[in-house]
């Protein structure tokens, strides 16, 4: 578990700063094709709670751009304390368990 986590006196990491800006890529990826989804399928197909109790209360932008950007801030978060094997781990996380269902619809249909 201590390899998951580094102190915030390590030097810049090209590896960090790679991944920070996947996560980035990412998380916008997942709110672009969430919108999509919601717009031709109907809020239902939201399978995260959150999300669509935030977009349910603010409306399918503003409750999507708020998610999309507390994720995002939790992130920079981990990447300013130099944790970049978990922004890496929740990139990978994110990929699969929202980017790939997301696009699986989209490209059979």
């Amino acid at each position: 578990m201590r390899h998951l986590y580094r102190r915030w006196d390590t030097p810049r990491s090209t590896f960090g700063d790679l991944m920070v800006v996947v996560f980035l890529v990412v998380q916008c990826l997942d709110g672009v094709l969430t919108y999509l989804g919601v717009s031709i399928w109907g809020p239902g197909v939201e399978a995260n709670p959150l999300i669509s109790t935030a977009m349910a209360v603010a409306g399918p932008i503003p409750g999507l751009a708020g998610a999309k950007l507390v994720a995002i801030a939790f992130g920079m978060v981990l990447h300013l304390r130099r944790v970049h094997n978990i922004v890496a781990l929740l990139t990978l996380i994110y990929l699969t368990v929202a980017i790939l269902p997301w696009a699986a619809p989209f490209l059979t249909r």
